[in-house]
């Protein structure tokens, strides 16, 4: 390896856009977007591993990590990396994070006979399963934190270690147990990683946590099975209707919620003016939006950020396409509530079957199938300013601060379970279409991210630039 004369911050962002002009990175993403890693599919064990032993591990090792596999605390499930490169204990440790599952890839229905595991170039995108969500993203950062390595040298100037996971699309599942059993272990000073979209595809964003989630299954099963609707029309439950009734009492025919425990607290004025103004949609390739959903006292950014909704994410009762005159025998609706902090979820579903049962449903099942916390850093901790302005020089451009993001990850594991100031810097956009067909990158989105990203990996490396924290270092 040749020595860099001269080494800094722009000659570390310059070798970063090598790798994106010479083709370098397009390869690297080429090759792990090929790999199936679909984390719902029963059949793609092997592969899950694989993908941290074979393809991010040596990527790794490369730049002088030591990376051990942690097995699944949760049983049958994919296991996890842990990576570390200790320079010296005196010098800031940052902990990121990233995941290497997809969703399921699903042939067939992208254009133009697009493969989801092909990477293919079209004007100005890039399309395959996980160019957003989130190969593309952790291909962006360790690309970046190359480049640092090789600007300085084969050095950082700050310590880092990386989890991996491959179960995020399935809800993450012995993450969170994995962080308390090794706590000491992913000890550090400062969260960065990348995941979830930015606010506009055209506006640098970092945000600072995420809405929380809990889904759950309205059901109602009359054992009666599928029974001929003039026949028996009239005289049996439908429990398409009842279930049907019974979330009109919970949410609106506009998605305004009903209940008071399902609110969030109110905004603040300080986090009210963060996201009041922010633009949510507009473009040609955005859903259209309806300026009559939701909470009618809300600009789109406060109902986005800053408040909860309820949504329907499936229904089923009979057959829609090959329709019987049957009144259906069960009924389900699943839902998900998107939270932000100070909402009462942990009670969500003894508060409904309350609910439920006041207003006469007491034949619906109510079922928890899952969720994370919500979670915010507060805007004024010094790191904030600290990645912000980093990437705000590197793009000569302003950057947006999102208190949280409008989704959901698993930032708890490391802002609660941890303990860890966290910050995400995301290297995608809203109209990503990940999780559907047509998942892709947006080429001007790949090159701010690395260099957004080198920029902040080298300053972290300038120890006269860190924010002056009074606390006590954590064992390394």
């Amino acid at each position: 390896m040749h020595t860099i004369v001269n080494a800094s911050r722009t000659t570390a962002i310059n070798t970063a856009m090598d790798y994106f002009k010479s083709g370098k990175l397009h390869s690297i993403l080429q090759r792990r977007i090929s790999l199936q890693t679909e984390s719902q599919n029963p059949e793609s064990a092997t592969i899950l591993r694989e993908y941290l032993e074979h393809e991010i591990r040596p990527t790794l090792e490369r730049m002088d990590f030591k990376c051990k596999i942690l097995e699944n605390p949760v049983r049958g499930k994919p296991p996890l990396l842990f990576a570390e490169r200790i320079e010296s204990p005196s010098l800031l440790t940052l902990l990121t994070y990233a995941h290497g599952d997809v969703t399921a890839g699903q042939e067939g229905k992208w254009h133009n006979g697009v493969s989801p595991w092909t990477l293919t170039a079209e004007e100005d995108r890039l399309y395959g399963r996980g160019t957003a969500d989130n190969k593309g993203q952790h291909t962006i950062n360790l690309t970046a934190i190359e480049a640092v390595w090789r600007t300085r040298n084969k050095r950082l100037g700050f310590n880092i270690k990386i989890i991996f996971e491959m179960a995020e699309e399935i809800g993450s599942p012995g993450l969170e147990l994995t962080c308390k059993q090794n706590a000491d272990l992913l000890s550090a000073d400062l969260f960065l990683a990348s995941d979830g979209p930015r606010v506009r595809h055209d506006i640098p964003t970092i945000f600072l946590g995420s809405r929380g989630v809990c889904q759950f299954r309205l059901s109602l099963d009359t054992k009666n099975g599928s029974r001929h609707s003039g026949n028996w029309g009239g005289i049996i439950t439908n429990p398409a209707i009842v279930l049907c009734n019974a979330l009109s009492t919970i949410v609106s025919g506009s998605g305004q919620l009903l209940l008071e425990f399902l609110k969030p607290p109110a905004l603040t004025s300080e986090i009210s003016t963060l996201i009041r103004d922010l633009p949510v949609g507009g473009q040609d390739f955005d859903p259209l939006l309806n300026p009559n959903w939701g909470e009618p006292s809300l600009t789109a950014g406060e109902q986005l950020y800053g408040y909860n909704t309820l949504e329907i994410v499936g229904i089923h009762a009979g057959d829609t396409i090959n329709v019987i005159g049957a009144v259906p025998g069960k009924a389900e609706i699943v839902c998900q509530l998107r939270f932000v902090p100070g909402t009462d979820w942990k009670n969500l579903i003894d508060n409904l079957r309350t609910h439920l049962d006041e207003q006469g449903f007491n034949e619906v099942t109510v079922v928890l199938e899952g969720g994370y916390a919500a979670t915010r850093l507060d805007i004024d901790h010094p790191w904030v300013n600290f990645v912000s302005d980093s990437v705000s020089k590197s793009l000569n451009l302003p950057v947006c601060i999102l208190p949280n993001l409008g989704g959901t990850i698993p930032n708890h594991c490391f802002s609660d379970v941890l303990q860890l100031p966290t910050v995400w810097l995301p290297h995608s956009y809203p109209s990503c279409k990940q999780h559907a067909p047509d998942e892709h990158v947006l080429l001007d989105i790949v090159e701010q991210g690395l260099k957004a990203a080198t920029g902040v990996f080298w300053d972290l490396g300038e120890t006269d630039k860190q924010p002056k924290i009074n606390s006590i270092k954590k064992p390394i």
